[in-house]
């Protein structure tokens, strides 16, 4: 699973996902691509499960491209730990996703292959998508 081989600091503020995307909303790489359309954080499970859905159905072919990367520790006490003593330690880690923000890249399959592929990926996201395509640009 992703996550950032060294950090400045262990654990951040939850902070909030306000506006837009800033960057990564055009297709650099792949000629469809998994857009974003609400703001969410997505753990590094499920960037990872969303991969292995999009890349089995292309059953290898082509190329895939991950656009987004987690880098934020998101920490949990454990379960019936009362209040206090600190800040639970870090629990998995998650990529803040802006509205607009292409989050998966594939090129190399055909226009029916793909927009299932990046269907079935998107079911494994607790974010609501929206598939593009070159084509559309």
């Amino acid at each position: 699973m992703l996550q950032p081989k060294r950090t400045k600091f262990r654990k951040q503020h939850k902070g909030r996902i306000h506006g837009e995307a800033k960057g990564g909303f055009n297709l650099n790489f792949g000629s469809y691509a998994l857009k974003a359309i609400e703001p969410e954080r997505v753990t590094a499970r499920q960037i990872e499960a969303a991969r292995r859905a999009i890349t089995r159905h292309m059953k290898r072919q082509g190329r895939v491209w991950i656009r987004i990367f987690p880098d934020v520790p998101v920490s949990s006490k454990p379960t019936e730990v009362r209040m206090g003593k600190g800040k639970g330690s870090v629990d998995y880690w998650a990529a803040r996703v802006h509205p607009g923000r292409i989050m998966f890249e594939i090129d190399g399959v055909n226009d029916a292959i793909a927009r299932e592929a990046l269907r079935l990926g998107a079911q494994k996201l607790p974010v609501l998508t929206r598939i593009v395509a070159r084509e559309d640009w």
